[in-house]
């Protein structure tokens, strides 16, 4: 019985070392993957599919060439993966152009809220980006705060953990 104690108390250090490894707990690092921003309130479309939903926002023209569509087909993608907190996340596309999607498109991004022009004026200043507002994705809590940016081509597998997270330690949206 002494023994087992014994080994039992050298072996706990190493098990607590890879807990904190597994569940990455580890001081100084940062387990989100997109890029905190400083809360920030934003003017988006009065839609009611967006009220009190957490927003994914991608601003693009409406010509929509393939990268805007992959951000489209990607936004979707993130959406669904929540299962059945999928109710709890918007998507909204705000153009950038007064061109219009085509109806094809329109059809295979349904239920993406699509606001005209206005989205490019709601941006001016307030969707900070590294070079421009079309090469990052958005995330707006359900309190209409912009809280996150995810860089041009993300990683879908680690947007959507981070989205797992928020919903899963959000109690409201």
């Amino acid at each position: 019985m002494k023994l087992a104690l014994l080994a039992l108390f050298f072996a706990l250090p190493v098990g607590a070392s890879f807990l904190l490894w597994w569940l990455d707990l580890t001081p100084g690092t940062s387990g989100n993957y997109g890029t905190l921003l400083r809360p920030l309130p934003v003017a988006l479309p009065a839609a009611g599919e967006l009220k009190g939903k957490w927003v994914l926002v991608q601003f693009d023209g409406g010509a929509c060439d393939a990268g805007c569509e992959r951000k489209l087909y990607f936004m979707r993608q993130v959406r669904r993966a929540q299962g059945k907190e999928m109710q709890r996340v918007a998507r909204l596309w705000l153009l950038t152009d007064k061109a219009q999607p085509g109806p094809e498109l329109l059809k295979a991004i349904e239920g993406t809220v699509v606001a005209p022009r206005a989205g490019i004026d709601a941006a001016n200043g307030a969707f900070p980006a590294e070079r421009s507002v079309t090469d990052h994705l958005y995330l707006v809590d359900p309190l209409g705060n912009l809280m996150m940016r995810f860089p041009r081509d993300a990683d879908p597998a680690r947007v959507i953990k981070d989205l797992q997270r928020l919903l899963r330690a959000s109690s409201f949206g």
